[in-house]
């Protein structure tokens, strides 16, 4: 699978997008979504919304989410934005896509009620200045959502320990940093989004199995999808990290990966993903407005 800018691509969007966007990714991330779907027990997010009219999914992919979103809420406009125009033509009619960059200013005709945003850990140069600009782009009380991996598996107890699957999460991990991505970014989501200002900032920490090693009927289950997920993807968000940001050649890359896919498809290898929920609300207008004389009041002295 040819990993390509997007504008090689087909896309209109000049910006680098590290993932392929062809038919076979549509799928997986489609299946990622189910995934998703199971782990947050048929919810499309934690933040306690309740009849948002003006909702923004960020890197909306396949636009499932914000489909999903748009039937939901009836009444809601519900906008996605990705930097590959790959969205369905029949949607919902209160739900629309651009193509746009997340990390360019951004300029919308109104503010949102909620702004979701799911596995972009890897995308963004500067999460700061994203959430600064998710603040200011909410309705006062609106809420922001982060739903992302931490991207050091874990594992339930030390089958994982000396295998090539914990090699490469550690590879994987340092070569996002050589080329400026923060791969262990949702762990100071909650960190940020208080510095930014939000208030009720909250953290949940919940495990996607990575192969069917549970027992649980409805965790196995999960485990299969996320296996499948997670092999289908796996040539694609290897391939760059460890080239550019590592320096290995193509060939000792996909040799690399095949003791990898054996890890990955090894039952007795109980590892896992952990995943992030931190999502946090804007100050209603008093607190806003409190917080701007704070500011002014701090500056005269």
């Amino acid at each position: 699978m040819e990993i390509l800018p997007v504008g090689a691509a087909g896309s209109n969007c000049g910006a680098e997008y590290w993932m392929p966007n062809d038919e076979l990714e549509q799928d997986r991330l489609d299946l990622q979504h189910a995934v998703f779907n199971e782990l947050l027990q048929g919810k499309l997010g934690l933040a306690p919304v309740e009849n948002p009219q003006s909702i923004l999914d960020l890197g909306t992919g396949t636009g499932i989410w914000a489909i999903e979103a748009a039937t939901l809420w009836p009444s809601a406009e519900v906008l996605g934005t990705d930097l590959s125009p790959i969205q369905p033509d029949y949607v919902p009619a209160n739900c629309h896509f651009e193509v746009d960059d997340a990390e360019d200013d951004w300029i919308y005709s109104r503010p949102f009620d909620y702004i979701h945003l799911r596995l972009m850990f890897h995308t963004f140069k500067d999460h700061t200045r994203v959430i600064r600009a998710a603040y200011d782009n909410l309705v006062p009380g609106g809420y922001v959502e982060f739903q992302d991996y931490y991207c050091r598996l874990g594992c339930v107890d030390d089958t994982m320990r000396g295998t090539a699957l914990e090699r490469w999460t550690h590879m994987y991990v340092e070569g996002g940093r050589r080329l400026g991505r923060d791969m262990l970014a949702p762990k100071r989501y909650r960190q940020w989004l208080t510095e930014a200002g939000f208030e009720d900032v909250t953290e949940e920490k919940r495990a996607i199995p990575g192969n069917a090693w549970p027992r649980g009927k409805e965790a196995k289950m999960m485990g299969v999808w996320q296996m499948t997920n997670f092999l289908d993807g796996l040539q694609a968000v290897s391939m760059r990290i460890f080239t550019k940001g590592l320096g290995m050649a193509p060939e000792e890359v996909e040799l690399f990966l095949v003791d990898v896919r054996k890890d990955i498809k090894n039952h007795g290898i109980h590892f896992y993903f952990p995943t992030y929920i931190v999502y946090g609300r804007k100050p209603f207008g008093k607190e806003t407005e409190r917080e701007g004389e704070a500011t002014e009041q701090g500056a005269e002295s």
